[in-house]
């Protein structure tokens, strides 16, 4: 078997130390706001919460070092995480629905008589909106041409 060679990564290791030790200085922190006359129940959970992150980047950094040096526990990982299946089987998703057809309003049925008796009401609700809009704008001209004349 090949030897494994073990890469030192100083500026990382240095990384996860200061930023450890930050997680539990802060977690310190909150603990003395907690016990002070100004401390919330808030400050106890951050108390709690800190180190649990600094756990956290000891972990990821460990599980970092694992996965680069071995490719095997890589495969493990997503053997597990995909149960060892590469594909979905026919029949265990429900089937994709299609679009509905788009109705066709001369085509005789029921729905498209409908649709073109909407489309009818439509038409005629544009149409006295307009020629409102146009009573209204020859009333507001006559108006102002009455207006400037005096």
């Amino acid at each position: 078997m090949a030897s494994i060679k073990r890469r030192h990564r100083p500026a990382l290791i240095v990384l996860v130390v200061v930023s450890a030790v930050a997680c539990l200085a802060l977690a310190w922190w909150q603990w003395d706001r907690f016990e002070s006359s100004s401390g919330s129940g808030q400050n106890l959970g951050y108390a709690l919460q800190w180190p649990a992150f600094a756990i956290f980047v000891v972990y990821a950094y460990r599980r970092f070092v694992v996965l680069e040096s071995d490719p095997d526990e890589i495969k493990k990982m997503h053997a597990s995480s995909h149960g060892g299946m590469t594909e979905i089987p026919e029949g265990i998703l429900p089937p994709r629905p299609s679009a509905a057809p788009t109705p066709i309003v001369d085509d005789g049925t029921e729905d498209g008589a409908q649709i073109a008796e909407y489309n009818r009401a439509l038409a005629e609700l544009a149409a006295a909106d307009a020629a409102r809009l146009a009573r209204l704008e020859a009333e507001a001209r006559h108006h102002s041409d009455n207006h400037t004349t005096e």
